[in-house]
């Protein structure tokens, strides 16, 4: 699959049940971005909330996201087999970036693609679930595979786990590639503006989302 060393490298991280608290999250990162950046467009009115950006190799700002509504825990982290009541959608912004050597020339910085796009949001959803019954001490080899396998089904969108679905983007209606899993769902596609567009979530539907370029950012500060 097409993507940057940085967002391969920071994507857990980035998109980790470990995160920084809510209050310490800054927009600092995301103003430095050379491109925009997309949430859900005005029919949500729930909560929105900055969550982290991912760097490439030569610190450039290459990705990041943004949640919409309840913000999630680790899903059956205490045990609990029951559904999670959170409701939440999360999108992910991907720079369009060519493949192109990295700023001290040392180094080959990999093309983004929509791939990228999914293999983060797959990614992104994966860190907010634990299996039910699941000892702590398997977590880790647990999302090690399903990371693995989120690589595979992204470098893979014509395949059969794939669907297609249309939703609006700036108000253009736009292909997305579509999965769902007993986790929540993932999609991904690209907009007229220059970047990839991933989301994931869980309890909201997909089919009645639409996405739009963010104006202001530092008005999620």
């Amino acid at each position: 699959m097409e993507t940057t060393s940085g967002a391969v490298a920071q994507a857990p991280a980035a998109e980790g049940g470990q995160q920084v608290p809510s209050a310490r999250r800054t927009v600092d990162g995301y103003l430095q971005a050379p491109f925009p950046w997309y949430g859900l467009d005005e029919a949500f009115t729930g909560p929105r909330w900055l969550m982290q950006v991912g760097t490439s190799a030569d610190g450039a700002v290459e990705h990041g996201s943004i949640g919409h509504g309840d913000e999630p825990s680790v899903k059956n982290e205490a045990g609990s087999t029951g559904e999670s009541k959170e409701k939440f959608a999360v999108v992910v912004t991907v720079a369009a970036n060519p493949s192109r050597r990295s700023a001290d020339g040392t180094g080959l910085l990999e093309a983004t693609s929509v791939s990228s796009a999914a293999w983060l949001a797959g990614v992104g959803l994966l860190s907010f679930t634990w299996p039910g019954q699941m000892d702590h001490s398997l977590r880790d080899d647990w999302l090690d595979q399903q990371t693995e396998t989120a690589w595979v089904l992204a470098d893979d969108l014509e395949g059969s786990d794939w669907s297609t679905l249309s939703l609006p983007v700036d108000g253009v209606p736009t292909p997305f590639h579509y999965r769902e899993s007993e986790f929540g769902w993932v999609l991904a596609g690209s907009t007229q503006e220059g970047v990839h567009v991933g989301a994931y979530g869980r309890g909201m539907s997909a089919y009645g989302l639409g996405f739009a370029m963010i104006e202001d950012i530092s008005a999620y500060a």
